[in-house]
């Protein structure tokens, strides 16, 4: 007889196998999450959006404190978006808003502004 897919799953809980994670998961409003996957998620995306915001800011090549403040707000508005209305999660149980998105803001504020350095002073001089 085959399982169902609720009785393979927790199968693999119960005998202790790491589950592997499904892409599809990530734009699943009625998917369950814990807290650390969910952060673990923020973070990359975060890390993904620093990196490509800043190639793009030194390709173009812009300059000046404006366009930090357009990468926190562009970053925060979209781990905002992604949380509140792609996932449909409460907040509270993750910690609330603020806690939901500094999750990877300095590490990806870091690297988009190594990227964005690099790829300026490399291009443009």
């Amino acid at each position: 007889m085959k399982k169902s897919k609720s009785a393979k799953v927790q199968s693999q809980q119960q005998n202790g196998h790491v589950l592997p994670f499904k892409f599809a998961k990530l734009l699943d409003p009625e998917a369950s999450w814990d807290k650390d996957q969910l952060g673990d998620v923020l973070h990359w995306i975060r890390q993904v959006l620093g990196l490509v915001c800043g190639l793009l800011w030194g390709a173009i090549p812009l300059v000046g404190a404006i366009w930090i403040l357009v990468f926190l707000v562009l970053s925060s508005g979209i781990i905002y978006g992604y949380y509140a209305h792609i996932l449909k999660i409460d907040e509270e149980e993750y910690g609330g808003h603020a806690t939901l998105l500094q999750e990877g803001l300095f590490a990806s504020f870091t690297l988009f502004l190594l990227a964005w350095i690099l790829v300026y002073s490399l291009a443009h001089f």
